[in-house]
């Protein structure tokens, strides 16, 4: 196939620091290219460049697209159509053109027009109409570009049957699981007739059966469409079983190019961290939880059991798993033990010294006491995007201290979170969005360690991490309770990751605790869809990345 773009010493420079080095790449027509690489490593900078609807400041190099275009209308296809076919809108041939997104200016309208073929799938970012019903988020899509009436409806079922949604096309977005959205957002997306698709961790924060769902959407349609695609994934098998061909960026660099396992290889090389030993030193219960429940009532299913009749105690300093597949009740769990969901009967008590407070009870003399020693950690956090991490860390959150302690601290609260001295003093100026989505998670961590909390609930903190990455946090959470004996209450569907990291784990299923204990025992009881999800997030060594995801993709 005839190469689509060519990318010639691409280099992108923010305020001294190079978050691309000559970069050079080719993708042809067709093609999908996966991108690895640490958090930083320059993966997301390089989405956006070729996304073409922003500026760079320091940008030097070429990027050039090679494509097909209508002088007549200024239809454009790709290259391979070029004087072999017709325009579609007004019969002209087609003829070979080529566009440089480093030299065009941002509000050239040639750039403009590449920039509408052009879909782009992001980790968190759904853009849906949150209280519309799906059909109609994609009937909106096809208005913009002048469908209308029974057209529109029409190929807005064609677009939600191609990506496997027509049995949600009446639900209200909102409402929807995260791999639906995603899927949403692809059919909105696929209006564009794309001829790119850029697809930027689309699947990191999924359990792994769901993102099997949209992975199948996206090469369906990238093969429907004869699009290519780029994609970077934390996830090795990912990047195997989708890629026509890999690279593998570091700082910025590409250190290697060519077969997809090949380059997945070299990447989990860089993995052999040494890990810390877990030093079990836990006191007497904090957390007490009796018999708790929390129902729903739902239109379609009537009263749904969340959470039913659940108890367990976390020790003082003991780092505590909630574990099972999505929809299982663990997330519910953690938002009432934190006092954000009120449960439906049960007790969920707090020691705060030597005194237990009760969490189901409202008021700074009850609920209220406990909470301003807990933390956080959302799956689905949020950054002030217009403030530089060092305000995230300080003024954000109204941490009242001179300017060089708070200073100081960030670094020390950086580095627990999972970033080298170097790199934590280097981002402190940095804008939260100038910065990766795992950059950004680490940072939403320590947001809530620099207000030294006593308890810390983390509903699935390594969803949006590479391999490597998730061992330096797994590493930094131990050292934060051996250093401080802080207490961590952990939910995922991890399972690898609560063996390294759990002192115990609770195995939730439909709501209820079914087992309870070491980590290793807990895990050999698992279900056949629960093994499924532990044999898909495995990513210590090569060796067992090479097994990772593979039981569901």
């Amino acid at each position: 196939m005839p190469v689509f773009i060519e990318i010639k010493n691409l280099t992108v420079d923010f305020d001294g620091l190079k978050a691309l080095k000559n970069v050079n790449l080719c993708i042809n027509e067709g093609e999908i290219v996966g991108v690895l690489g640490k958090s930083g490593s320059g993966k997301t900078t390089l989405m956006h460049v070729l996304r073409g609807t922003e500026s760079f400041e320091n940008i030097s190099g070429e990027v050039i697209y090679h494509l097909a275009r209508c002088e007549e209308c200024g239809y454009i296809d790709c290259p391979s159509k070029a004087e072999v076919q017709n325009c579609p809108a007004c019969g002209e041939m087609l003829e070979a053109f080529e566009a440089d997104f480093v030299k065009l200016s941002l509000y050239d309208p040639m750039r403009k027009d590449i920039a509408k073929r052009i879909a782009i799938m992001l980790q968190r970012t759904f853009a849906l109409y949150g209280d519309e019903r799906v059909i109609v988020n994609v009937i909106n899509s096809l208005n913009e570009i002048g469908y209308k009436g029974q057209d529109s409806m029409r190929k807005a079922v064609e677009l939600l049957d191609e990506v496997n949604l027509n049995h949600r096309m009446m639900h209200v977005a909102r409402e929807l699981s995260g791999g639906e959205k995603q899927r949403v957002v692809l059919a909105r997306q696929l209006v564009r007739n794309p001829l790119l698709l850029l697809a930027d961790e689309p699947t990191g924060t999924l359990d792994p059966m769901t993102a099997k769902l949209v992975h199948d959407a996206m090469t369906k349609a990238v093969r429907n469409h004869n699009m290519s695609m780029i994609l970077t994934s934390h996830w090795t098998e990912v990047i195997k079983q989708l890629a026509d061909k890999a690279i593998l960026l570091e700082n910025g660099e590409i250190v290697k190019e060519g077969n997809p396992l090949e380059v997945s290889t070299a990447f989990m090389q860089s993995a052999s961290m040494v890990r810390q030993e877990k030093r079990v030193m836990v006191g007497e219960p904090i957390i007490r939880i009796r018999d708790l429940s929390k129902r729903y009532i739902s239109v379609d299913r009537g009263v749904v059991k969340a959470v039913d009749k659940t108890s367990f105690d976390v020790n003082e300093g003991e780092i505590f798993g909630l574990v099972g597949v999505s929809g299982a009740g663990k997330t519910t769990t953690s938002k009432i033990l934190m006092g954000i969901l009120p449960p439906t009967s049960g007790e969920v008590e707090v020691r705060v010294g030597d005194e237990w407070v009760d969490m189901t009870q409202y008021g700074v003399e009850n609920k209220g006491r406990a909470t301003k020693y807990m933390g956080f950690l959302h799956q689905e956090y949020g950054l002030y995007t217009h403030s530089s991490v060092i305000d995230n860390l300080t003024e954000s959150i109204s941490l009242d201290l001179p300017f060089e302690l708070g200073v100081r601290k960030a670094i020390m609260t950086l580095k627990a979170a999972g970033f080298e001295e170097g790199k934590a003093k280097a981002i402190l100026p940095k804008m939260t969005d100038e910065m990766s989505e795992g950059e950004r998670h680490r940072v939403a961590l320590a947001q809530i360690l620099i207000k030294e909390p006593r308890i810390v609930i983390m509903d699935e903190p390594t969803g949006t991490m590479d391999p490597i990455t998730k061992l330096s946090v797994t590493n930094s959470i131990l050292k934060a309770r051996e250093e401080i004996g802080e207490t961590f209450v952990i939910v995922s569907h991890d399972m690898d990751f609560v063996n390294e990291i759990c002192d115990r784990i609770a195995l939730m299923r439909d709501g209820k605790i079914v087992d309870i204990g070491k980590p290793k025992n807990v895990l050999s009881q698992l279900t056949e869809e629960e093994r499924i999800e532990a044999d898909s997030v495995k990513t210590h060594t090569p060796e067992e990345q090479n097994k990772a995801i593979s039981g569901s993709l």
